[in-house]
């Protein structure tokens, strides 16, 4: 084995990801060195951050480079290792990206995977980066009390939906926002959400005010667009939202048109106290060893459920990705690489 396959960035998208701002090549694989471990990707993550990364604009960390191989995370077996931590047939997290083989510094892994403790494809949804940031943002930010109102949006994602099962298990009340009929179901009759609404339906505002009569305490945003438009006159005094994403536009080109709406969010926020509070998951590491721990106790008892959607080879990962950001994923969505040896 002296060649890893693997996908770059070919060129930068505007609007919606092409095919054609991908390529599919093979590199050579460097010999390891002392304190490197060679890793071979069997599952790769993707998740709506990537598009972002295509952009060559600022952001909380650098775009791709041209050329540059495709961010993601990876659940990865170790192949060789130069590094005392780690041995040949580890199970592990990492950041292994588009490819089929990457090699690391075994100080950058981030953990070691057991498949008795948990399926190893959570360790890239509901048990890793998405749960965490649903933990994180939540506890951090959300803070929901027993008998408030938690609104969530792309509730039937790797986020939402976790974040929907731990504001129920703390005792809120919680509406989920989905795309579809079968997200919508799901949410309310396998996760047990209190409501789901689909932000397609065309009385979607409508619906959403009939779900929360009380108004809104926690909106976990995942989404803007129409739907953050539909929730922001019902927030309640004091309301928190954490603001963990905006998918909505992550392929616009410009401002939206129509009227100046700043001036109404920014006096809506200062008339009823609002917290609106972006944040990224590594703000909270200090939580990270709680939420192993929490959520695996919470998958091992059932009281945490969680979907995933495959896409299956190396090369289907530029459609997986773009399907992704156009919602057709139901659950998380995971690449199969290869097997565990």
């Amino acid at each position: 084995m002296t060649t890893s396959t693997r996908i770059v960035l070919a060129s930068r998208p505007t609007g919606e990801p092409q095919p054609a701002n991908f390529r599919l090549e093979q590199a050579t694989i460097p010999v390891t060195g002392p304190g490197q471990v060679l890793l071979r990707n069997l599952y790769l993550s993707l998740d709506p951050y990537m598009r972002g990364r295509m952009n060559a604009g600022r952001s909380y960390v650098p775009p791709i480079a041209i050329d540059g191989v495709m961010d993601g995370g990876t659940v990865s077996q170790v192949v060789e290792s130069q590094h005392p931590d780690w041995h040949a047939g580890d199970l592990v997290l990492a950041h292994g990206g588009w490819q089929t083989h990457v090699l690391v510094e075994g100080s950058q892994l981030r953990r070691r995977l057991d498949p008795a403790t948990a399926p190893l494809t959570t360790a890239l949804g509901v048990y890793g980066m998405p749960g965490f940031t649903a933990y994180a943002g939540l506890r951090e930010i959300g803070k929901p009390q027993p008998g408030e109102t938690v609104v969530v949006a792309a509730a039937a994602g790797p986020v939402g939906a976790t974040v929907g099962q731990i504001a129920r298990l703390q005792g809120a009340r919680v509406v989920g926002i989905a795309g579809g009929p079968d997200k919508v179901a799901w949410l309310r009759d396998e996760l047990g959400f209190d409501a789901a609404i689909d932000h397609r339906a065309p009385d979607f505002a409508e619906q959403l005010r009939a779900a929360a009569p009380g108004g809104i305490d926690v909106y976990f945003e995942n989404v803007g667009g129409k739907v953050f438009d539909a929730v922001l006159p019902l927030l309640n005094d004091f309301a928190r939202v954490p603001v963990c994403g905006v998918v909505a536009h992550y392929n616009a080109t410009a401002l939206p048109e129509g009227p100046d709406r700043v001036p109404w969010l920014l006096t809506l926020v200062l008339q009823r106290r609002i917290t609106l509070r972006g944040f990224i998951q590594s703000d909270f590491m200090h939580l990270y060893p709680e939420f192993v721990r929490e959520m695996g106790a919470w998958l091992r008892d059932g009281r945490m459920r969680y979907r995933e959607d495959f896409v299956d080879g190396l090369e289907n990962a530029p459609q997986g990705l773009i399907g992704m950001l156009r919602g057709d994923n139901f659950g998380k969505r995971i690449v199969r690489i290869a097997a565990p040896a």
